[in-house]
């Protein structure tokens, strides 16, 4: 039996929920995949990678982050060569194909919901961004584009938090609009930056939770381990 962990950052400020949040996202996974040993675990928490790649030969990295970058790359494979493990790694869970369509369909209904025509409404995907990783928002920027080719919606734009575009410039000229944080785990931005930037620039359209914590995301990651392990 092939084992999967599931590896997200987690918060240094608040390791215990964030371990306890992934935890809870793999025990949804699991019957989904009974054939696959699911772990999971958050870099912030103190020896939780260490405890998930136990007694695992060659384990498989499912990276639950939005997108391929420093973390990814180099440090996760540096603190698993630190503690003796090879593993395999998959792509990240940002830039999954199947989050296109479950993106469009949760922000198409969130404006129907709201009473708002889409084609004449904004999409805004709020994204991470980072001064220092600079492709940490390519994939944010890359489901910009997959959204904007289906019309759906009038614009489709990317705010960011930690750098330009500000997700505050953007909600302040956005018509009406429909906000989705494109982020994986809830965290500091998503319960703080986000909503505060919206405040400050007056954005009154539907604020949707990150899509990480969408129903469908368990059976989505599912079905990309399987097709791996598979494979």
């Amino acid at each position: 039996m092939k084992t999967v962990i599931i590896v997200a950052h987690g918060s240094p400020s608040d390791p215990d929920t964030k371990q306890a949040a992934l935890e809870a996202l793999a025990e949804k996974i699991r019957p989904l995949c009974p054939e696959i040993r699911v772990r999971a675990a958050t870099l912030a928490k103190d020896g939780a990678l260490a405890k998930a790649v136990n007694d695992c030969e060659t384990p498989v990295i499912y990276p639950f982050f939005m997108a391929e970058g420093w973390f990814t790359k180099r440090e996760i494979p540096r603190r698993l060569k630190e503690l003796g493990c090879k593993a395999q790694h998959m792509d990240p869970f940002g830039i999954d194909p199947a989050l296109e369509k479950l993106i469009l369909d949760e922000c198409l209904a969130a404006a129907a919901q709201a009473g708002l025509d889409s084609r004449a409404t904004d999409l805004i995907l709020c994204a991470h961004g980072s001064k220092i990783a600079r492709k940490s928002k390519d994939s944010a920027y890359a489901m910009a584009e997959k959204l904007r080719r289906s019309g759906a919606f009038w614009r489709v734009r990317v705010g960011l938090i930690e750098e330009p575009p500000f997700l505050e410039d953007v909600a302040r000229t956005s018509n009406q609009g429909v906000c989705l944080p494109f982020f994986a785990l809830r965290a500091g931005h998503v319960d703080g930056d986000i909503p505060e930037a919206l405040d400050n620039a007056g954005f009154s359209g539907p604020r949707l939770p990150p899509i990480g914590e969408h129903p469908e995301i368990p059976a989505l990651i599912a079905r990309a381990l399987k097709q791996y392990c598979e494979n």
